[in-house]
C-alpha cells in the first residue's frame, strides 16, 4: 500500500472527531500565526492540512491567499464541502510534499502540523527540505508539529521520527533559525496521549 493509499483509506473509513489527531482548533499554530503579524495577503501554505480546521480560521481573520496542500484527495474534498463557497477562495494541491512542484520564493508562512514526523527515511526527509527550502521566501516562517521525544513510536499505523528541539533544528539544517518551541499535549479521540512538539523557525534572509 502506498503512502497515499493508506491516507486514502484512513479519511475513508474514520469520521473526522475520530480520527487520532483532530482537534477542534489548532489554537497553539493560530496563536503563533497571530503574533506573526502577517499581512492578510500574504501567501500562507499548510502543509498536509488533512481535515483540519485550521484553513476555516484563517478564512475567518480575513486571511486571503492560502494554499492547502494534503496526499489525500478525500480530505480536499471533505474541507471544500465543509466551507461551501468559501473553497473558492483558497488553492488546493493534492499530492505529496516531497514531489509535488511548489512556486519558488512564493510563501510567507509554511504550517505543518504532523507531516514531518511521518518521513522516516533520510532521503524522505530531504526532499522535503530542498521543497521548503525552495518555496519559503527569504525571512519566511515555519511553524512546524511534530511528535516529541516522549510521544508514541506509530501514528495511525505509522511509524514516525520523534524529535526533540535540537534534533529537529538540526535536521532543517542552517538556513532555518529556531525562535520559539513549545510542547503540548493532545490526548487522541480514543484516550491515548501523544506529546506534541511545536517549533517556529525563521529561515534565513540570504535563504541559507
Amino acid at each position: 500500500m502506498t503512502g497515499k493509499d493508506h491516507w486514502e483509506r484512513v479519511y475513508s473509513t474514520k469520521p473526522t472527531e475520530q480520527l487520532g489527531w483532530y482537534k477542534t482548533h489548532l489554537q497553539v499554530s493560530l496563536d503563533w500565526i497571530k503574533k506573526l503579524r502577517l499581512a492578510t495577503n500574504a501567501p500562507i501554505i499548510d502543509v498536509g492540512a488533512g481535515q483540519s480546521t485550521l484553513i476555516d480560521d484563517l478564512l475567518r481573520a480575513g486571511y486571503q491567499s492560502v494554499t492547502v496542500l494534503d496526499i489525500s484527495e478525500k480530505a480536499l474534498c471533505a474541507v471544500k464541502t465543509r466551507l461551501g463557497k468559501d473553497a473558492e477562495r483558497v488553492s488546493w494541491l493534492a499530492g505529496d510534499v516531497t514531489s509535488v512542484p511548489l512556486p519558488a520564493n512564493r510563501y510567507e508562512l509554511w504550517h505543518d502540523r504532523a507531516v514531518f514526523h511521518f518521513l522516516t527515511v533520510p532521503e524522505q526527509r530531504q526532499r522535503y527540505r530542498d521543497t521548503l527550502q525552495a518555496s519559503l521566501k527569504p525571512d519566511g516562517h515555519l511553524i512546524i508539529g511534530t511528535f516529541a521525544l516522549e510521544a508514541p513510536p506509530t501514528c495511525s499505523g505509522l511509524p514516525v521520527q520523534r524529535y526533540s528541539p535540537e534534533l529537529l533544528e538540526n535536521t532543517l539544517g542552517p538556513a532555518f533559525v529556531l525562535k520559539h518551541q513549545q510542547h503540548e499535549l493532545h490526548v487522541t479521540p480514543g484516550g491515548l496521549e501523544q506529546m506534541y512538539l511545536f517549533c517556529h523557525f525563521q529561515k534565513s534572509a540570504n535563504g541559507g
